[in-house]
C-alpha cells in the first residue's frame, strides 16, 4: 500500500463531468456517518500530528502554495523536503545530549565514577552550537526577503521619471504620468518578478525642499517613511540636469553630484560623507538611474554596475537595468540551497535568538551545574517550539489559517 500524505488510510474519488456531478457526489458523501468536508489545512494538520511533517515543513508547504516566483518556489520546496528541519533537529540532538550529560553529572557525581572531561566536552559542543546559530542568524534576512519580497522605493525630484519607470518595469500604465510636477501624491506599490526574485516596487512623490501644497507635503512625508522601511533604493536622476551641472563643475565627480543630489532630496543619511569612492558610498543598497537619455546629445557613460542609463520614452537601457536589479536582488536574497538553508519566518528568528540567549547565559554560568542544566533545557525548549516538538494550539491556528481547503 502506498503511504498517504497524512499517514492515515485514505481513498480518492476521480470524478468526471460538470459541477452538478461533483455536487451530487458530495451530497451522497454527506449522508455517510462521521463524514464531513475538510477544514482549511486539515490534511496538512493531520500529517503534522501523525509525524509526517514537522512545523518548518508545514510552513514550507504553505509558502510553496503561495509562491509567485521561481526562487520563492525553490526555497519553499527545499523547506518542505526538510532542509531547515534537518539543521534544527541536528542542533536539538546536540542539546539533548548536552542536557543528558549535565544532568548525569549532577545526579551521579558523588555516588558514581563520571568520565573526566564531561562538562568540558559539553561546554565545547555548546560553544560550537552557539557559533553556528549566530552565523545562521547573521544572514541579512535573506530568506525572509525572498519569501515576502524586497521592498524597493523609487526616489527622485519631481518630474524626473519615477512613475514612467514604474510603468516601464511593470509593463502597464499603473501610475499616472503627466508633464506636470507633483502628479504622484500617494504611494503606489506593485509586485514584480525580476529574475525569479520578488520585488515590491513603490512609486513615490517627488522630493523637494519647499512646497505650499498640503497634499504634496503629505506625499513627501509618506515617501520618506517608505524610504526608511525599504531594502533597496532606486535613485532617479535627470540626465539633462546632470550634464548642466558637469559643465559648471568640471573639476567635480559624479560622486560629488550624487552627494549634493541626495542632500537636496532630504536623504542625507543615504550617503556617507566620508566616502569618495562609489564602494561603500551608500548606507543602503542603491541603484542609480540616469533617465531621459533621449533628450541629451552628449554620450554619458560610467564604468559602474550600480549606475544605469535609461530612456523611459524609447525604453533604451531597460535590459541593463533589469540585470543590475537582478544582481542586487541576488545579493539581498541569496540563492536557496539544501546545504545552506535560510530561515524565512520571523518566528524562526525569535526562537533562535532566544535559544542563543540561553546558550550564552549557560556559558557564563560554569560554577553552578544545576543552573547550567536549566539554561540548556530552556534552549532546548525554544528549538522544540521551532520544529513543533513543543507547540500550542494558538500557534497551530496561526500557521494553518492561510491554508486552502483540501490541503
Amino acid at each position: 500500500m502506498v503511504p498517504s500524505f497524512t499517514g492515515e488510510d485514505s481513498c480518492e474519488f476521480h470524478v468526471h463531468g460538470g459541477l452538478a456531478v461533483v455536487n451530487s457526489v458530495l451530497e451522497a458523501l454527506s449522508t455517510v456517518s462521521e463524514c464531513s468536508l475538510a477544514e482549511p489545512g486539515e490534511f496538512t494538520k493531520r500529517a503534522f500530528f501523525n509525524g509526517k511533517l514537522d512545523l518548518t515543513e508545514v510552513e514550507g508547504l504553505a509558502d510553496l502554495l503561495a509562491a509567485e516566483t521561481e526562487l520563492q518556489r525553490k526555497q519553499a520546496f527545499l523547506q518542505t523536503q526538510g532542509a531547515l528541519s534537518k539543521l534544527y533537529n541536528k542542533w536539538r540532538g546536540v542539546l539533548v545530549k548536552s542536557v543528558a550529560h549535565v544532568e548525569a553529572h549532577i545526579d551521579f557525581e558523588e555516588t558514581e565514577t563520571i568520565d573526566e572531561g564531561v562538562l568540558e566536552k559539553v561546554v565545547s559542543d555548546v560553544t560550537q552550537l552557539k557559533d553556528e546559530i549566530e552565523s545562521h542568524l547573521a544572514d541579512g534576512r535573506k530568506g525572509e526577503l525572498l519569501r515576502t519580497g524586497v521592498k524597493t522605493v523609487i526616489l527622485g525630484e519631481p518630474n524626473v521619471g519615477k512613475s514612467s519607470l514604474l510603468n516601464l518595469l511593470c509593463k502597464r500604465p499603473a501610475a499616472i504620468v503627466t508633464p506636470i510636477e507633483g502628479t504622484t501624491r500617494d504611494i503606489l506599490e506593485v509586485t514584480l518578478n525580476i529574475g525569479g526574485y520578488p520585488l515590491v516596487l513603490a512609486d513615490t512623490a517627488g522630493l523637494r525642499e519647499e512646497t505650499h501644497d498640503v497634499i504634496e507635503k503629505e506625499g513627501i512625508n509618506r515617501a520618506l517613511q517608505n524610504y526608511k522601511n525599504s531594502d533597496l533604493v532606486i535613485l532617479v536622476v535627470d540626465s539633462q540636469k546632470y550634464l548642466q551641472w558637469v559643465q559648471c563643475n568640471t573639476s567635480c565627480t559624479v560622486i560629488d553630484f550624487l552627494k549634493l543630489y541626495v542632500n537636496k532630496l532630504g536623504l542625507s543619511d543615504l550617503v556617507s560623507n566620508e566616502k569618495y569612492e562609489f564602494e561603500g558610498l551608500f548606507t543602503k543598497h542603491c541603484l542609480i538611474v540616469f533617465n531621459k537619455l533621449d533628450l541629451v546629445q552628449t554620450e554619458v557613460t560610467f564604468d559602474n554596475k550600480n549606475i544605469n542609463f535609461l530612456s523611459c520614452k524609447n525604453e533604451e537601457g531597460v535590459p541593463n537595468l533589469v540585470d543590475s536589479m537582478t544582481q542586487k536582488l541576488k545579493i539581498l536574497c541569496g540563492e536557496p540551497s539544501e546545504d545552506h538553508p535560510s530561515m524565512n519566518q520571523m518566528r524562526h528568528r525569535q526562537h533562535l535568538s532566544q535559544c542563543l540567549s540561553c546558550l550564552s547565559t549557560f556559558l557564563t554560568t560554569s560554577s553552578d551545574t544545576v543552573l547550567m542544566a536549566e539554561h540548556l533545557r530552556k534552549a532546548l525548549r525554544h528549538l522544540g517550539h521551532l520544529v513543533g516538538v513543543t507547540t500550542t494550539e494558538q500557534l497551530l491556528d496561526v500557521i494553518f489559517k492561510d491554508f486552502c481547503i483540501g490541503k
